[in-house]
């Protein structure tokens, strides 16, 4: 930012580092002028974050800030983070600032589970104000992005959905790297390489897996019903034949997918051939995660959402009463 220098301090939270109280040193009076932005970020002092003020011309010394800390008792309200202060001010001045959210130069955005990865990217650059284009790129450097070796180079699927915030040091490329290790954390949550190993998946597939889920899936409770189709399926070695898959080789979204959509040519195109398609259709979240690796137990081999307003999905093993299903969400999307 124009004006602004952006420096780098740590606090150790909770912990009372300075024992004594240290000597007056030199202050500024009143409010200061100008702009400058200040990075706090965990690991050490309120005399460090002193001496890094004083660096950036904030305060006139850090023994004032110190002070000001230890006399006020802030030393557990000091927080990581992005602050937006001015040059010349007072050590109280300083930190009132350091200790108001409304100093802190951060936004936040939420990227729900299911968006394929061209719609993340989307979100991201118009939350940001960051260029899709910056987010492309990045996104196209799967190596860059800390990916783990089993998403073999593809970023679909491995973009964790969440809420992340963002400041005025934010790159797409740290941005995607925090959606991937976020991805990561959530992987060794529910046990993914192990589990998907006792399913006779690899961590891909079952990935794979999870993204059908999300994009096929009513509500959470019938997530691991939709996994226990998918297996069903694939244990037969028959075709999965669903409409997510369908839709993301056509690069759209839509309940009505007519006989000739499924017969598209494209290996997502899973009317067309049997198995999991080549990769995840989707990024999903912890609970579809959760229910490929935690399947429901039954028979069922169909399931239709009858009422996608209220989200209810009907599962069964008999054709017949599949057929019925599917004519009453024929009824509600009024192709009948």
């Amino acid at each position: 930012m124009a004006g602004g220098a952006v420096l780098a301090a740590a606090v150790a939270f909770g912990a009372h580092s300075v024992v004594r109280q240290p000597p007056r040193g030199a202050d500024y009076t009143g409010a200061g002028t100008g702009s400058v932005v200040v990075d706090i970020t965990p690991g050490a002092s309120a005399g460090q974050i002193g001496e890094t003020l004083h660096r950036a011309g904030v305060v006139a010394s850090a023994q004032s800030f110190v002070q000001e800390v230890v006399v006020r008792s802030k030393e557990g309200a000091l927080r990581p983070g992005r602050y937006r202060l001015r040059r010349r001010m007072a050590a109280s001045a300083a930190l009132d600032l350091l200790t108001s959210p409304r100093s802190r130069v951060i936004r936040t955005v939420t990227v729900p589970e299911g968006l394929r990865t061209s719609e993340v990217l989307e979100r991201l650059a118009s939350a940001t104000g960051i260029p899709l284009r910056d987010f492309t790129r990045a996104a196209a450097k799967p190596d860059d992005l800390r990916l783990p070796p089993y998403a073999q180079g593809g970023v679909e699927g491995f973009l964790f959905p969440a809420t992340y915030d963002f400041d005025e040091g934010t790159t797409a490329r740290s941005l995607l790297r925090r959606m991937v290790a976020r991805f990561r954390l959530a992987a060794d949550k529910v046990g993914l390489e192990r589990r998907a190993g006792g399913l006779r998946l690899s961590p891909r597939d079952a990935v794979t897996v999870a993204s059908i889920v999300q994009a096929e899936g009513g509500t959470e409770a019938d997530y691991p019903k939709v996994a226990r189709v998918v297996y069903n399926r694939l244990a037969r070695g028959a075709k999965l034949e669903m409409d997510s898959t369908v839709n993301y080789a056509l690069r759209r979204h839509t309940l009505k997918v007519s006989e000739q959509d499924t017969k598209i040519d494209s290996p997502y195109n899973t009317y067309a051939r049997a198995g999991l398609p080549p990769g995840p259709i989707g990024n999903p979240g912890e609970s579809a995660l959760l229910a490929t690796l935690h399947p429901a137990s039954g028979d069922w081999y169909w399931f239709v959402t009858t009422d996608p307003r209220r989200k209810i999905t009907k599962f069964t093993d008999n054709e017949a009463e599949f057929r019925k299903y599917r004519e009453e969400l024929n009824r509600y999307l009024g192709t009948n």
